[in-house]
């Protein structure tokens, strides 16, 4: 059994998050007061009670997420259950990044921060939209974003088939959202993001971003990364670092990704953090593969994957 660790981005949360797990595993725990004393908040009060608001702002998301996903990481690392491989997607790139041991825990909790806050300032709020559009081929959707007069907008997540989100500009998004239905769309709709990622409207982002990652110690990966700018394998510091800034900017070849790991050898994806969109997309890749999310069958993991 090959296994691939994957880990959720921006839209996973919800208030409650993390907390039976803070309840039950020291490690979780430990994690959540790591995370706290980091970012100078309980971060454990913020994603077990919110309020949703608050932990919706990008830049509590960001860490909030990667403390869910690190401290279910760390439960399954204590048991024995180590991937063969790992990726995230957008954000989720980052606590990819803590299991492979290139960024400590700390450092990125206090990155993803700064990361929410670049991207809220590179868009001023009600600028910017994202939307997602179902049932078109990437061609299709392409076409589209080409075809809009009002502004800029582009494709921003190719997540998989017949799942594409688009970001830009708000009326030109509005636009694309209008000439995607006359294309066939099954569904075009607005998505509730604060800010517009991975599209060009982020280079100011990107750029702050790479100011930042100078800051930060890396170290080689210890597992194996699939990124998701190019959806291939990273084994250098020089190449995480210019990944992490292109990502910010670049479409986001999720679908890529997936099939990049499924063509190496990859047989079993555990989605570690919370909720359960990334195994979605997987099962839409690729039906074929054995999928599993620590959110809801965390005991079935230690269960069937522990050696």
């Amino acid at each position: 059994m090959s296994i691939a660790f994957v880990f959720p981005g921006q839209g996973s949360q919800y208030v409650g998050m993390g907390e039976r797990i803070y309840n039950t595993y020291q490690e979780a725990k430990l994690t959540f007061e790591e995370a706290s004393d980091a970012l100078g908040y309980n971060v454990a009060e913020l994603c077990f009670l919110g309020p949703k608001e608050e932990l919706n702002k990008t830049y509590r998301t960001q860490p909030c997420i990667v403390t869910v996903s690190i401290a279910f990481y760390r439960i399954l690392k204590k048991r024995g259950i180590e991937p063969t491989v790992v990726a995230g997607h957008s954000l989720g790139e980052y606590s990819a990044l803590i299991a492979a041991d290139v960024i400590s825990f700390a450092d990125a909790v206090r990155l993803t921060e700064k990361r929410g806050r670049f991207m809220q300032a590179a868009v001023p709020e009600g600028k910017g939209l994202m939307a997602a559009i179902l049932g078109l081929s990437r061609e299709t959707v392409d076409e589209v974003c080409l075809s809009v007069t009002s502004g800029y907008v582009a494709p921003a997540n190719y997540n998989c088939p017949g799942q594409i989100v688009i970001a830009g500009e708000k009326e030109a998004v509005e636009e694309a959202i209008a000439l995607a239905r006359e294309a066939g769309a099954k569904r075009a709709m607005a998505l509730s993001v604060s800010a517009p990622s991975h599209c060009a409207l982020m280079i100011e982002a990107s750029r702050a971003l790479a100011e930042e990652l100078k800051k930060i110690k890396f170290n080689p990966p210890r597992i194996p990364i699939v990124n998701n700018a190019d959806a291939i394998f990273l084994n250098t510091v020089d190449s995480i670092k210019a990944s992490l800034v292109k990502q910010l900017d670049s479409p986001l070849l999720w679908e890529d990704s997936i099939r990049t790991m499924i063509d190496s050898g990859i047989d079993t994806f555990v989605e570690v953090g919370p909720g359960k969109v990334l195994t979605g997309l997987i099962r839409r890749i690729d039906p074929s593969v054995q999928l599993y999310n620590t959110d809801e069958e965390l005991q079935k993991i230690i269960d069937t994957l522990s050696v």
